[in-house]
């Protein structure tokens, strides 16, 4: 991005856009899954199982829609669409941002298994996948997970 004319030795930063002061000034503290996300960005240290963990391991229930041995898909506990579930591999990763090329062929039968499982849900007008990382993207649970969401109109910008 251009900056601005130099002054005195040092470069001006280009005028913050209003869109970018609006997100800025209205990001965080209401928004319960904000909250979360940071809850669990403190706690991420700890190495405790994860409730993904725990469902892959089946001491937690969960409303199953498919699985194979390098993936579980589930339904959403907490839907914000009509259809929401979650693709996550059995492996557990922690963040998308802590992937490497040994991870390339499974993050893509991840998103096979997204697309197969929202054609089997009905969600032939589109959907949305939605992968949250650290604090910041609002992850909530410190295992590498897709959000798949459909069946209403999305809005843009999504955050």
């Amino acid at each position: 991005q251009a900056m601005g004319p130099v002054t005195g030795g040092q470069a001006l930063r280009p005028p913050v856009s209003p869109w970018r002061q609006r997100c800025v000034s209205t990001a965080g503290g209401q928004d319960r899954e904000v909250d979360k996300a940071q809850r669990a960005a403190a706690e991420e240290a700890g190495g405790q199982p994860t409730i993904f963990s725990k469902i892959i391991a089946r001491s937690v229930p969960a409303t199953i829609l498919y699985e194979d041995d390098k993936c579980l898909v589930f339904r959403d506990v907490a839907p914000q669409a009509p259809v929401h579930f979650l693709v996550i591999p059995k492996r557990p990763i922690p963040r998308i941002s802590h992937v490497g090329p040994q991870d390339t062929e499974l993050l893509g039968h991840l998103m096979v298994v997204a697309a197969r499982t929202a054609q089997a849900e009905g969600l032939t007008d589109g959907y949305r996948l939605v992968i949250n990382d650290g604090k910041h993207g609002a992850q909530s649970v410190y295992h590498l997970h897709l959000h798949v969401l459909g069946g209403r109109q999305m809005g843009w910008p999504p955050g």
